[in-house]
């Protein structure tokens, strides 16, 4: 266990960011890798593939569920120094995995291929996209165990052990796409299933790692299983603090859906285009989330140990950190966002939608580090409601306009980029104006709380 409430703020979420953003630097690598064999097989492979991606965003929002309410609730029990209730927290976070799982395996098969039927472009789309999710749905459904377990060990402010398990599963998963896609060496070329199969090896190689971390090495919190009787009172607390985080990420779902259904109709190149740009503006946002992986357990172990002006601190350092490296990025999307595109594809059309939708959406990267800094901050204070809200008012601003756009007889692809970079403008402005309103709330909560303390006294 390490503990958050002392030292530099900042020094702090450095250096439990920079662990995180290796991490993810070896997950970008992986994704960039995977799209470039995927690339490789066609404009339908790509649509496809990039379509069934969208489906991710629904389990990730499973997965917060899950993953911020352990980030929460364990993190505050640190920081009050209660041991015990962080374990109970933990093994119960374990249980509920299990069931999401196997919820997520049997469900997803069950809808793979009425889902790409709905968004898929055509019905090359469909079929690979079909292909690509029979064999990545399990590796979602190992996702709760992984998020749950490094949920447990980011709240204790732990990130080493997570990330060099990642890295280790990243490099495996790089290996393997080339083998299982491509056919390189002595693999198959298994085309789309190949690129499911690596990712679902991968994350199971994953999961083994982490529990045989916590069976060995990990003292503060561990496996017990008397612990695993289910505590409903745990479950509804957990429940409350992560589904309004998990309905976050499932809005974002609703965002990637709409957006591959307005613009179907230009083909699949175009979507093949979204797709591209897509997996490459997700490997720019991972230094900024990072450091939001990093403020929500310093909020949570300095909340629960009553030192709220760091809290505050830990906010305003956050959105600091995050707006300059999106500075950074918004710049170089301005001068040549085509480079990175051209990277994956020689197709000239996909490669004027995929630069374009970055050179356009980069607009919004600065507020969209804000937005991921705010929700940090949201869940480390236990309340992820303010977060919902404002991807809520996103995508009232954004699914309207966008319907009503595609449908005029002068629609263009560009329009989509402006309507998204107006949403997720207006998102930051509230996030931060909602952030502002429950950092007094919670201070005002917990002074009225101390005064009535002393009297008593």
């Amino acid at each position: 266990m390490r503990d958050l409430t002392q030292g530099s703020i900042t020094k702090t979420i450095i250096a439990m960011a920079l662990p995180v953003a290796a991490g993810m630097l070896f997950q970008t690598m992986y994704l960039l890798v995977d799209l470039y064999f995927v690339a490789a097989l066609g404009d339908d492979a790509v649509a496809g593939v990039g379509a069934a991606g969208t489906l991710m965003f629904m389990i990730m929002a499973i997965t917060q569920v899950l993953g911020v309410s352990a980030v929460a609730l364990i993190s505050q029990a640190v920081g009050s120094k209660q041991q015990d209730h962080a374990n109970l927290v933990f093994n119960q976070s374990m249980l509920l995995a299990a069931v999401l799982g196997v919820l997520t395996l049997l469900g997803g098969w069950a809808t793979a291929d009425l889902y790409m039927r709905i968004i898929a472009a055509d019905a090359g789309a469909h079929e690979q996209g079909t292909i690509f999710l029979i064999w990545f749905i399990p590796g979602m459904a190992m996702q709760f165990g992984l998020i749950g377990m490094g949920s447990a060990l980011r709240a204790t402010g732990i990130v080493k052990p997570g990330m060099m398990i990642q890295m280790l599963t990243v490099l495996l998963n790089t290996i393997l796409a080339p083998i299982l896609i491509a056919g390189w060496g002595p693999g198959p070329a298994l085309g789309v299933m190949g690129a499911g199969l690596a990712s679902t090896l991968s994350v199971a190689v994953g999961v083994l790692l982490l529990i045989l971390y916590f069976l060995k090495l990990e003292k503060y919190v561990s496996f017990q299983a008397h612990l695993w009787k289910p505590d409903f009172k745990i479950w509804t607390r957990m429940i409350n603090i992560g589904l309004p985080a998990g309905g976050e990420m499932l809005l974002l779902f609703v965002y990637f859906a709409v957006v591959y259904l307005v613009i179907r109709d230009f083909g699949a190149a175009s979507q093949a285009g979204f797709s591209i740009g897509g997996r490459i503006m997700q490997s720019i946002f991972m230094p900024t989330m990072a450091v939001a992986f990093a403020i929500g357990p310093i909020v949570g172990q300095n909340f629960g140990a009553g030192k709220h002006e760091r809290v505050r601190e830990a906010c305003y350092k956050g959105i600091m950190l995050n707006s300059i490296v999106m500075l950074v990025v918004t710049l170089m999307m301005q001068i040549a966002p085509e480079l990175l595109v051209k990277g994956f594809t020689n197709e000239e059309e996909v490669i004027k939608v995929g630069s374009g939708f970055l050179q356009i959406i980069s607009w919004n990267f600065i507020m969209q580090g804000v937005v991921f800094t705010c929700s940090g901050v949201f869940q480390g204070l236990g309340n992820t409601r303010p977060a919902l809200f404002s991807t809520f008012i996103r995508l009232l601003i954004f699914v309207p306009i966008a319907f009503i756009l595609s449908r005029r007889d002068a629609f263009e692809i560009d329009q989509i980029w402006y309507v998204s970079v107006l949403s997720v403008f207006t998102q930051g402005i509230l996030s931060f104006w909602l952030v502002e309103r429950e950092l007094k709330l919670k201070l005002r909560t917990v002074r009225v709380a101390s005064a009535e303390a002393i009297q008593q006294v």
